[in-house]
């Protein structure tokens, strides 16, 4: 079992990468949350038990995508893979005896930030 309380001194610029790679990734989630289900026009559907079919499933008309939404995955995808890439081939790895459990931390590293501000002493001076 990785050791969870382990802490590692990540250089500021891959946990800056790594912060971004989780909004990037957020972002894009919430943009195919909002999208139609089909890039390309699609009628729906509705398929029943019928037929053999386990369960029923619907799907509403697709307009698709229109140009600008195209762009914009495709911008937000572009982005991540260019951060994945710098988390990835980042110089630390290579430096750190245990990087498994230093990724894992990694991605979890900003959530302790914040833990870490809350309990710092405050100067209301």
């Amino acid at each position: 079992m990785a050791n969870t309380k382990q802490t590692f001194d990540f250089p500021q610029d891959l946990l800056d990468a790594q912060l971004e790679l989780h909004r990037v990734q957020a972002e894009l989630a919430a943009v195919y949350k909002r999208l139609p289900w089909s890039v390309e026009p699609l009628p729906g559907w509705t398929h029943t038990k019928e037929n053999g079919r386990a369960f029923e499933s619907s799907r509403p008309d697709s307009p698709g995508w229109t140009d600008e939404e195209k762009k914009l995955v495709e911008e937000l995808r572009t982005r991540r893979l260019d951060l994945v890439t710098v988390v990835f081939t980042h110089p630390f790895w290579a430096t750190c005896g245990d990087a498994v459990t230093a990724r894992s931390a990694l991605k979890h590293a900003h959530e302790h930030e914040g833990e870490a501000e809350d309990s710092a002493p405050r100067s209301d001076g």
